[in-house]
Parts: C-alpha cells; structure tokens; sequence
C-alpha cells in the first residue's frame, strides 16, 4: 500500500470543503486560499485550486469579484453565496458524523486489541 497516495486522496477529498471554510468567514483571492491550505499543511498548487473554484462557482456555491490590486494586476476575489452557506452546513454536519464515526472505530479498535 503506497501510504503517500492515499494521504493524498484523503486530503484531495475535504479539499472542497475547506474552501468553502475558508470563505465562510472573509472573502479571499486565489493565493490567499492557496497559502491558508499550506498554512493547514493541505498543499495545494494553483493547478488544483482553479479547478475546484470553477466547479464551485459553476454549481452556485461562490461569486467572486475583480478588485484593483496595489501591488499588481487586478483580483478576483471569492466569496461564498446563500447557497455556499447552505452547503458548508450541510458538510459542517457531514464532516462532524465522519468524524464520530471513524473516532468511534478507531475506538472499537484499540479497545478489542487490548482485550486480546
């Protein structure tokens, strides 16, 4: 079992809502996210991100906006619609279950192993 690859897919498969986590709070530019998903050591490079922005602007989840940039051409800011919102509690609850129920496996685990 190749270990890396299936971190990888792991972290590919929250990668969306994270996203919509990210702007939940503050819209952002595309750097921005990219640097809060490193910063959560969830690499993303750009190449990855435009898709999943597209795919969630594109299902109505996020706008976004063009702002004139001091420091450079303009940028597109994203921020999450009423629909976006709907979803990231939608995933909040999802995410919150997942958890519950790997943690209560994971549990179930260590406790058969120590009566063993």
């Amino acid at each position: 079992m190749n270990i890396e690859n299936t971190k990888a897919q792991m972290r590919k498969g929250i990668l969306e809502y994270c996203i919509l986590s990210i702007l939940e709070e503050n819209d952002a530019y595309s750097s921005k996210i990219i640097e809060k998903l490193k910063e959560a050591q969830l690499i993303v490079v750009e190449g990855t991100l435009y898709p999943l922005l597209t795919r969630q602007k594109n299902a109505g989840l996020l706008s976004y906006r063009w702002e004139e940039s001091t420091q450079g051409p303009p940028r597109k800011y994203y921020s999450l619609t009423e629909l976006g919102r709907e979803v990231l509690e939608e995933l909040d609850k999802s995410w919150k279950e997942l958890v519950d129920a790997v943690s209560q496996i994971r549990s179930e685990e260590h406790v058969d192993k120590s009566e063993e």
